[in-house]
């Protein structure tokens, strides 16, 4: 199963990269199109198809469509390319703010602002889509490539998002969503699930990346998240510089993270390959240790990371070079110059609350399955006083979460 999905991984890649090369050397397209377009988006009806022609057309302005029920198709990410290289007004490139709305078979490229972004939608389907800053990786690229927010019911597959100066693929303040084979590369989240009820995260490759993916719940925003199964992901490679805007969320994501749940319950990571990310494979967080701990919070906000359960994964090599001065320096202290720390990497917050006999209860615990999986506890509260690999305490079950339904995600 392992060996197949690794097979397809690369395919996947390797057609991604072949289609790229194909759309650089594309010329561009009818300017005139893109009155067409608009004119399509804005005179569509539920039920219509708008169909995107081969081709690589420049956009000037934003895109938007707010009618439910439309698709919108091209012939492929590598044929049907909108160009916004030349955007002169708008925040985003696509902003559609509709419910059963299906985008497929077409790129985004080079956007001032985030390539497509979703907002406030129900039964949405982003296929085969890429969004892409074409110059390279660089804090000037827009903050999001693809990027539903406030959604329910969301199928993100087969897509592919690089070079995001924040995250490539990213589903924010959402319930019931799946996230499955996509590539993610070059940008400085990889995949990001924030603040989301109930996602599977499956399928996918995140590599080069500055964080592979990751399961954030932040303090300011009006919906809590919980509930996220990360699995048969390929996670490799992710030591990016961190080219984020100082100040954003993700600013504070150390180059070499692998996955990062911060401030996030109930999370399973299962049966990925993780490799060579030099920070830590995973980094397990409270949103003390974090840049944006200081921002206000809900009333029932929870900091601290519960419930996490880590199972059945390959991983290899990573955490022989982390980022920063502070956790180089542990490094070397406790496992020296050669040396690299365990796989699992926690900050080490806890609620103290919710201690007994100075323990938490299990269902409450980091619990790591498999015996060959080590942890450090950096000690955080401490400034990295008193940092420990006892792993006791995290040799533990947990109930398994159940799988995430969709109508629009047929296996």
């Amino acid at each position: 199963m392992k060996k197949l999905f690794a097979v397809a991984a690369l395919s996947f890649m390797l057609a991604a990269c072949s289609a790229q090369e194909s759309a650089d050397e594309m010329p561009l397209g009818d300017p005139g199109y893109e009155e067409v377009l608009m004119a399509q988006l804005l005179d569509a009806e539920p039920g219509d198809v708008i169909t995107i022609p081969e081709g690589k057309f420049p956009i000037t302005r934003s895109l938007s469509l707010t009618v439910d029920g439309v698709t919108i198709r091209g012939a492929g990410m590598d044929k049907s390319i909108l160009s916004f290289k030349g955007q002169v007004s708008g925040a985003e490139g696509l902003l559609v703010t509709a419910s059963d709305f299906t985008i497929e078979g077409l790129a985004i490229e080079d956007t001032i602002g985030d390539a497509l972004k979703i907002s406030e939608g129900n039964n949405i389907t982003i296929r085969g889509v890429r969004t892409e800053w074409t110059d390279g990786y660089k804090t000037e690229n827009g903050a999001y490539g693809i990027y539903p927010v406030q959604t329910t019911n969301v199928l993100m597959e087969d897509n592919v998002a690089i070079g995001a100066s924040d995250a490539g693929i990213y589903v924010g303040q959402s319930a019931n969503v799946i996230v499955r084979r996509n590539r993610a590369e070059w940008n400085v989240a990889g995949i990001e699930i924030e603040n989301t009820v109930d996602a599977d995260v499956y399928e996918n490759v995140a590599t080069n990346n500055t964080g592979g993916i990751l399961v954030f719940n932040m303090p300011n925003l009006p919906q809590l998240g919980e509930r996220t199964r990360v699995f048969n992901n390929r996670v490799v490679d992710n030591n990016t510089e961190n080219f984020g805007h100082e100040g954003t969320p993700v600013a504070s994501v150390p180059a070499g993270s692998g996955i990062v749940i911060t401030s996030n319950d109930k999370v399973e990571v299962f049966d990925n390959e993780i490799r060579n990310n030099q920070t830590a494979n995973i980094i397990i967080s409270s949103v003390f240790s974090t840049n944006y701990s200081g921002l206000s919070a809900q009333p029932n906000y929870d900091p601290y990371p519960e419930g996490i359960y880590i199972y059945g994964n390959t991983l290899e090599g990573g955490g022989d070079s982390p980022d920063g001065l502070d956790l180089k320096t542990l490094k070397t202290m406790m496992f020296g110059i050669n040396g690299s720390f365990p796989d699992v990497l926690w900050d080490g917050f806890v609620n103290p609350d919710k201690l007994v006999n100075g323990k938490l209860p299990v269902d409450q615990r980091i619990c790591i399955e498999d015996s060959s999986v080590g942890i450090i506890n950096v000690d955080g509260p401490n400034e990295f006083a008193s940092p420990n690999t006892e792993d006791a305490d995290h040799r533990c079950t947990l109930p398994k979460l159940p799988a995430i339904k969709l109508e629009n995600a047929d296996a």
